[in-house]
Order: C-alpha cells, then structure tokens, then sequence
C-alpha cells in the first residue's frame, strides 16, 4: 500500500511505495536541532520505493559518528521531508510527521539516547541504543 506525505506548504508532495524496513525514535543533537523539538521520528524506506515531487533543497550534515547525512527539505516552507546517507546507499529516512497519516507509527527502537533530553520518557518495550545501532 503507498503512503502519501509532504511538506507544510503543499509545494513538495511524495509517495512511498510496499513496506518499509522499520522506523526510529532519533535523539541525536542534530535531529533535536533540525526538527526543533526533543527527537524525531524517522521510518526506513528503500530509496527505489520513494518517489518526491516539488522544489527538494538539501543540506549536507556531519553526523556525530563522523558521516555525512543529507538533508533534504521544502526549499519553499523549509520542513524536513527526508534524509539519505551515503554510507547506506539504497535508503532514505523518511520525517513520519509529513506522512499524511501517521496514525500507525509509532517507534520500533529509540536511537542516541546519550543525547535524549532527561525529562524525555515513554513506556515502551523497544529496545534503545546509546549511539547508532549495530548494522
């Protein structure tokens, strides 16, 4: 079944096609800072399965572990939409937030927790990771 999502202003739209291989809670200093918020919400999804539309600008991060992640956003309203990372080619990480239901996510694992905000605590049975998970 395909998911539609995009962007705050409507310029950018996507579909993402079959199943994706799972999603995460991010807690790292630079998810914190690009989604303005405590964490965020991500969901794996083969990079052939995802098909954007719109005015997509990127920015290219330096994560903590040292590699590069490229951000990609609304050039227009500036909203995160997706993430890819050349050291894992044939992904991207899509932001759930611009799923236009999210109403099924919730996370399977929680990533960074070494920089989780301390007032930040869910009942879950999930497993957590200081930094990135084992590959």
């Amino acid at each position: 079944m395909a998911k539609a999502g995009g962007c705050l202003c409507g310029s950018v739209r996507y579909t993402a096609k079959g199943e994706d291989a799972g999603n995460f809670l991010c807690h790292c200093k630079n998810c914190q800072k690009q989604s303005g918020s405590a964490f965020s919400i991500n969901l794996v999804y083969p990079e052939a399965q995802f098909e954007p539309e719109g005015p997509v600008s990127v920015y290219t991060d330096t994560s903590k572990a040292g590699n590069p992640v490229m951000r990609h956003f609304c050039a227009n309203c500036g909203s995160p939409i997706f993430s890819t990372i050349p050291h894992m080619p044939g992904i991207i990480v899509l932001k759930v937030g611009t799923l236009d239901d999210t109403s099924s996510y919730a996370p399977a694992a929680e990533v960074w927790c070494d920089s989780r905000q301390n007032w930040v605590g869910f009942e879950k049975d999930y497993p957590e990771f200081a930094t990135n998970p084992p590959l």
